[in-house]
């Protein structure tokens, strides 16, 4: 067999490691700038020279073996450590440049403004660029580094870092509630005035118990985002299900009224800093705010 240099093997382990990234050889030929014939051909050489199988190949998808993930661990590492000492060469291993965050209007308010001065602070090479908005981004299109996400994580593609859960509360303003009176039970909820949101979620309507009790939310008033649904109930328009983090204030400052605080509005909802890192590479600016807002952007 002919002798494979240094940077062949190389080659073939960054397209190896993009195909698992990218979950198929199309999408790993895209991003890599290569045909997909290319790619297949530097992981079946790959293959033909480790004597074993790394993908099962098929019409609608792409499988890692188990030979396939081991070496997929190893590789990454190797990556990982090799971008990391070509950065420490080229600029001392500062993290520098821009980020890109995508964040809920919630998140920004109520977690993310009160730590940016300090993350400025903490890398003064590195630029913040936020979008805000509660829709869920393509971070591949929209050139986004990090996504603020609550929920679960449907993109196997992605990756992800916890930032912790917060319950999920029923509130309501004084006004209101002096308005239209206190719901007595979870029944008498349908005679009041429920605050949605503008989009399609995860779970449509209140899961309010353990029995599976849900009430239909969302009545004449709905709204794309979880800050602006806090603004309505405070200015006493109706009753709306938020994020305890988002209203732990108003609730202290008697601004919002919790109803039925004793019962279990759900389970508490997750949040996660979501990032691509292709092939398992981070850029040292990313891992550098990541592990900041896993430090110090919990919501719990």
């Amino acid at each position: 067999m002919a002798q494979v240099s240094r940077s062949d093997r190389l080659r073939e382990l960054e397209v190896f490691a993009r195909v698992v990234a990218e979950g198929g050889f199309s999408p790993a030929a895209r991003t890599l700038g290569l045909t997909p014939s290319a790619v297949s051909k530097l992981v079946a050489r790959l293959e033909q020279r480790l004597g074993t199988r790394l993908v099962t190949r098929s019409t609608r998808r792409t499988t890692i073996t188990a030979e396939g993930a081991a070496l997929h661990e190893r590789t990454v590492r190797i990556l990982q450590d090799l971008q990391e000492a070509e950065e420490i060469a080229s600029g001392g291993g500062t993290p520098s440049g821009r980020v890109r965050i995508s964040t809920s209007a919630s998140y920004m308010t109520h977690v993310m403004a009160p730590l940016l001065a300090g993350l400025l602070a903490a890398y003064p090479r590195i630029q913040i660029e936020i979008d805000q908005t509660d829709r869920v981004v393509d971070l591949v299109a929209d050139r986004t580094d990090i996504a603020i996400r609550a929920g679960g994580l449907d993109d196997s593609s992605l990756f992800s870092r916890a930032l912790g859960s917060s319950p999920l509360c029923l509130v309501a303003s004084p006004g209101y509630l002096a308005r239209a009176g206190m719901p007595g039970s979870l029944a008498e909820l349908a005679g009041h005035e429920r605050l949605g949101f503008a989009y399609r979620r995860r779970v449509e309507g209140w899961s309010m118990s353990s029995k599976g009790d849900t009430i239909a939310a969302g009545g004449r008033l709905r709204i794309s985002d979880g800050e602006g649904l806090r603004h309505l109930a405070l200015a006493g328009i109706g009753v709306a299900r938020l994020a305890a983090f988002t209203v732990r204030a108003d609730i202290e400052a008697g601004r919002l009224v919790p109803l039925f605080p004793d019962l279990r509005n759900s389970e508490p909802e997750a949040f996660s800093a979501v990032y691509v890192g292709r092939g398992g590479i981070l850029p040292i600016r990313v891992r550098a705010v990541i592990d900041y807002l896993a430090r110090h952007g919990r919501v719990d």
